[in-house]
């Protein structure tokens, strides 16, 4: 399956290597795909402040993110909003949010948005996971209810993080991500 962002790039296919980047995060520090080299795997997620998809599942991410730290998961997330069409998305805002929300993950703005490109992000969230040679084996969506989390059937970010931490294949390595578009400047 290869989507089609709207700034007419592609979505990384799976296989391909992380691309790498060095964004400001909402912390103070600079990230790069090396700051998370210790990692045996790596969960990138594409998400905003205002996007109701986004905040449906933002606590799961939390969650996820909590729980998955500790078997070795790296989580990082981006921003990549035009920040002066949606203001809510604005590395100030990112900042409270992570502050507010107690995020245990970078928050990253990618405000020239060539990482959400080069990633071919098409929505928040939008998630990208690797494995430890920073190759991508899954690509897509938290789960498959992003209103009601008590109605989620597939969990489809804590299935492929189980696999791959089991050293099996992915079950289901691309999904529908479910979101708001990237707001493209």
């Amino acid at each position: 399956m290869v989507l089609i962002t709207q700034s007419g790039t592609e979505t990384l296919p799976l296989g391909a290597p992380a691309p790498d980047f060095s964004l400001p995060g909402t912390d103070g520090k600079t990230y790069t795909l090396t700051s998370f080299a210790s990692a045996n795997l790596l969960v990138v997620a594409f998400t905003c402040n205002h996007c109701p998809y986004a905040l449906g599942v933002e606590d799961r991410f939390i969650r996820l993110a909590k729980t998955y730290q500790q078997k070795g998961v790296a989580f990082v997330a981006i921003s990549a909003n035009d920040a002066t069409k949606y203001p809510a998305d604005s590395f100030a805002e990112m900042a409270k949010r992570a502050t507010e929300k107690g995020y245990p993950f970078p928050y990253l703005y990618d405000e020239p948005q060539s990482v959400a490109k080069a990633y071919g992000a098409v929505c928040t969230p939008h998630l990208f996971v690797f494995d430890t040679h920073r190759s991508l084996i899954y690509e897509g969506r938290i789960d498959d209810n992003w209103k009601d989390e008590t109605a989620v059937k597939h969990h489809d970010l804590r299935d492929a993080l189980d696999a791959a931490l089991a050293g099996k294949p992915v079950p289901k390595a691309q999904t529908n991500p479910m979101g708001c578009s990237i707001k493209w400047k």
